[in-house]
């Protein structure tokens, strides 16, 4: 009745059938977890959005001022003098350690005139990194 070239191929197309059915699963449950990542990422857009208006809101500067106004004996806030501005000539000068003296660093601008460009580039040496 049946040849063995026969139960063969139904023997695939149930296995064929069978991964088919379980990859069509899979599938949907990524899709799945991806729309759940999607309505998490937009809940969390939304509460930015409401925090950001709750921020501005807060920090209208008509309602700080009546805030200011309000609190007024209890922060000790005073608006800032002209005398409270100063210049550069005011800071104090920098002390100098022995260390600074020895190595012949007594303040002012950094200077590396006496040292030779190596490769072509500038020895110059800005914050913590060495061009």
């Amino acid at each position: 009745m049946f040849r063995t070239s026969d139960i063969v191929l139904i023997a695939v197309m149930v296995a064929a059938a069978a991964l088919t059915y379980k990859a069509k699963r899979e599938a949907e449950e990524q899709l799945a977890s991806v729309q759940k990542i999607h309505a998490q990422i937009r809940y969390e857009e939304d509460t930015i959005d409401l925090l950001k208006a709750d921020w501005s809101l807060l920090t209208q500067p008509s309602r700080l001022q009546k805030l200011a106004e309000l609190y007024k004996s209890q922060l000790e806030l005073e608006p800032v003098s002209a005398r409270q501005i100063g210049g550069i000539g005011d800071l104090p000068a920098k002390t100098l350690d022995i260390q600074d003296i020895l190595s012949g660093r007594q303040g002012g601008m950094a200077d590396n005139s006496d040292k030779t460009p190596s490769d072509g580039k500038d020895p110059v040496v800005t914050g913590g990194i060495a061009q």
